[in-house]
């Protein structure tokens, strides 16, 4: 009955047209799915009524019983409030509203009882409870039960709708709504995970009978939405596989002469075990999806050129895409090294690719004298044409949106097989909700002869001694990376700046050659102070994040970052594996001012604990949450109403395989016991991302 729960909100009782405009346009709730889908963030336990004398400011929302014994204002008019004198015997406590007041004095009374509820705070020395709840006291006002808490604003608030109004309508739809909530998951599935009923799990995720029942009713909900997700995925996987054939490159001359006679060095176990998984992939004549993650310098790129050899040795053509000229330019000259070896043709085309030398590379990929293409975002031009496009390799993947990366797809009869690739490690959990519909291959190893990079965190005081650090390396004949968070002084904010700081470094290293490189310079600027530095020219080079991405320089072995508090975990790590690309001890420097927050402590701190670049993904997933994290509102991915993937691992794995077992058994979901995931499929648009929407 999909109709019932379409239901605008205005009409269920108590809320009306004026209220119902507020809801919309305060919480995005329109209708009675998104009224009882909008669950409590927290519940209360109302049992515990603590003694005044046992108040501190440390703990959380409180009640206590007691008695108004003087009220009192002050201030005037807008900046007036109200104080209330509140005991009970053991001790006495402050009640304050700032809004409200002519409520406040006619409605509240001295000398009877009251239970008052709140967060308590101090203020001058004193313990207060700012806008508490409260009511007259009587024996049923304890109730045993836990009450839940609901988000609202301070505009709904002023239109009555504070989170008790908010439970009151969820007790009125909850009461009419029962006979509609459909179960959407099959009866093997509750009883092999031991889970509630739908409509169990939607009466305690808002009034829930017992702790016990609180805890069951979330695992339901958690599961429902993630085994949704996944099966979405499957099933996205599945067809892909059925309706979209790929060439066969099964022929592999040119791979094995760069085998014997042009590979540098030798390829890790974990390269070998990805080139084996993605050769398979291309013989399969079903087109390859494959996402390759791999750590900051765990060679990839590599793993990449081989791909693309694979394409080629084939009569195909590759193409490479990366998100800056910076990295594209990088990408092309590392590999035209390989590709004149071999004779075979490459080209780049960016933005900054001139008009004539443009057209040249249009009629040589169309032509097909062009054997691959390495650029940004100027391949996905309407007019970039290929006579036979075979691999399609998408770097850095998180910064295209999926509509950009769409586009290469179609450029050619057969879709080209597609090889994503990300420098980011992405926590497992995340991985399989965000790329669920693809193949994973992960490089979890660093090449022979690299030392592990050693961080430091140290502060501003220590800059003399950080100042003859990098003189020492320099001497050593190694080079240095100083990278700022702004390029000018700010007025707003405290942090140290490139410009400033390039200053501070010349009159600290005379005698040496400096480089300076951010967003603000031209092209040719940036890439004349590169080539400085790759060159050994400048011995300092002091940048903005410009460099998180594309620099080789294996000769740079120190990584200093100002301000490193500013930083997410993501790019310090980014940062961090611009330098360790050569056999030499290479070091990161961690700066930061005293005054640091929880979270950038912990940054900090894992930081300096550990190189794993997974490890660091889970904790930036706990920090952050997954929806910053790899760009996933670029993904496709539906915003979770009650999962959370950084906390819920385990509930990840438990849909996942469930969602795998019933696809594998039964693709089309047409057997009598999947009934219910069908209708619940069959109520959404194939296009709705939350297939586990209440309908």
């Amino acid at each position: 009955m999909a109709g019932f729960f379409e239901t605008r909100i205005e009409f269920l009782k108590g809320i009306g047209p004026q209220k119902a405009a507020s809801l919309n346009k305060e919480l995005s709730i329109f209708t009675y799915a998104d009224l009882i889908q909008h669950y409590p963030f927290r519940y209360e336990d109302r049992s515990k009524i603590y003694k005044i004398s046992e108040v501190h400011e440390e703990l959380p929302y409180i009640q206590i019983k007691g008695r108004i014994t003087g009220m009192s204002s002050a201030g005037t008019l807008a900046k007036k409030r109200i104080m209330a004198e509140f005991s009970d015997g053991t001790g006495i406590i402050e009640l304050v509203w700032f809004q409200g007041a002519k409520w406040v004095v006619s409605s509240l009374k001295t000398g009877v009882d009251y239970l008052v509820y709140g967060k308590p705070n101090i203020f001058n020395g004193k313990i207060n409870i700012a806008h508490p709840e409260m009511e007259l006291f009587m024996e049923k006002s304890l109730d045993k039960g836990l009450h839940p808490v609901y988000s609202t604003t301070e505009n709904l608030k002023r239109k009555h709708l504070d989170s008790r109004a908010i439970a009151a309508l969820q007790e009125k739809l909850l009461e009419i709504a029962m006979p509609s909530i459909q179960e959407t998951l099959p009866t093997e599935l509750i009883t092999r995970y031991k889970l509630l009923s739908k409509k169990e799990a939607m009466k305690n995720i808002h009034f829930p009978g017992s702790p016990r029942l609180l805890d069951e009713a979330k695992r339901r909900l958690k599961f429902e939405e993630l085994f949704f997700i996944q099966l979405r995925l499957f099933m996205q996987k599945q067809m892909r596989k059925e309706n979209f054939k790929g060439q066969i490159f099964r022929n592999i001359p040119l791979l094995n002469e760069f085998y014997k006679n042009h590979l540098p060095f030798d390829l890790t176990d974990a390269q070998k075990r990805v080139v084996r998984e993605i050769y398979k992939d291309l013989c399969s004549g079903k087109q390859m999806n494959r996402l390759l993650q791999g750590d900051v310098g765990s060679g990839k790129t590599i793993v990449a050129f081989v791909c693309m050899l694979m394409a080629i040795d084939n009569g195909a053509q590759a193409a490479l895409m990366a998100p800056t000229e910076i990295l594209a330019d990088q990408h092309f000259k590392g590999l035209k090294e390989f590709a004149d070896k071999l004779g075979l043709t490459m080209a780049l085309l960016t933005g900054s690719t001139k008009q004539k030398d443009r057209k040249v590379i249009f009629k040589d990929l169309e032509e097909g004298k062009l054997n691959f293409i390495v650029g940004t975002h100027a391949l996905i031009e309407d007019n970039v044409k290929f006579k036979n496009l075979g691999i399609v390799i998408i770097d850095e993947q998180h910064r295209f949106g999926v509509a950009q990366r769409a586009k290469l797809w179609k450029k050619n009869v057969i879709p080209p097989h597609i090889l994503v690739m990300t420098a980011t490690p992405i926590p497992r959990t995340l991985a399989m909700t965000l790329y669920g519909d693809l193949d994973i291959s992960v490089i979890d190893e660093l090449p022979k002869g690299r030392k592990p990079i050693k961080t430091m965190h140290q502060f501003d005081k220590d800059r003399i001694k950080l100042f003859g650090f990098m003189r020492k390396q320099i001497e050593e004949g190694r080079q240095v990376y100083v990278v700022y968070p702004l390029i000018e002084e700010s007025e707003t904010l405290d942090l140290k700046d490139l410009m400033d700081g390039y200053e501070s470094i010349s009159r600290a290293f005379p005698d040496y050659a400096l480089g300076i490189l951010h967003g603000r310079m031209t092209p040719d600027a940036k890439d004349y102070e590169m080539k400085r530095f790759v060159k050994g020219e400048t011995k300092i080079l002091v940048s903005t994040t410009v460099i998180e991405v594309g620099v080789n320089v294996p000769n740079a072995s120190v990584m200093v970052i100002e301000n490193a508090e500013r930083f997410g975990l993501s790019q310090l790590h980014q940062l961090r594996g611009r330098v360790g690309r050569g056999s030499d001890q290479s070091y990161c420097i961690l700066m930061s001012n005293y005054k640091l927050s929880r979270d950038s402590k912990v940054r900090l701190e894992t930081m300096v604990k550990t190189n794993n670049g997974f490890e660091i993904a889970d904790v930036d997933l706990k920090l952050r949450g997954p929806g910053d994290l790899a760009g996933t509102q670029q993904s496709g991915v539906p915003n979770l109403i009650i999962a959370d993937l950084s906390q819920d691992a385990v509930i990840v794995k438990e849909a996942r395989k469930a969602a795998e077992e019933i696809i594998d058994k039964d693709p089309n979901l047409d057997s009598d016991e999947n009934r219910n995931i069908k209708r619940q499929i069959n109520s959404f648009s194939k296009n709705d991302l939350n297939w586990s929407r209440i309908s």
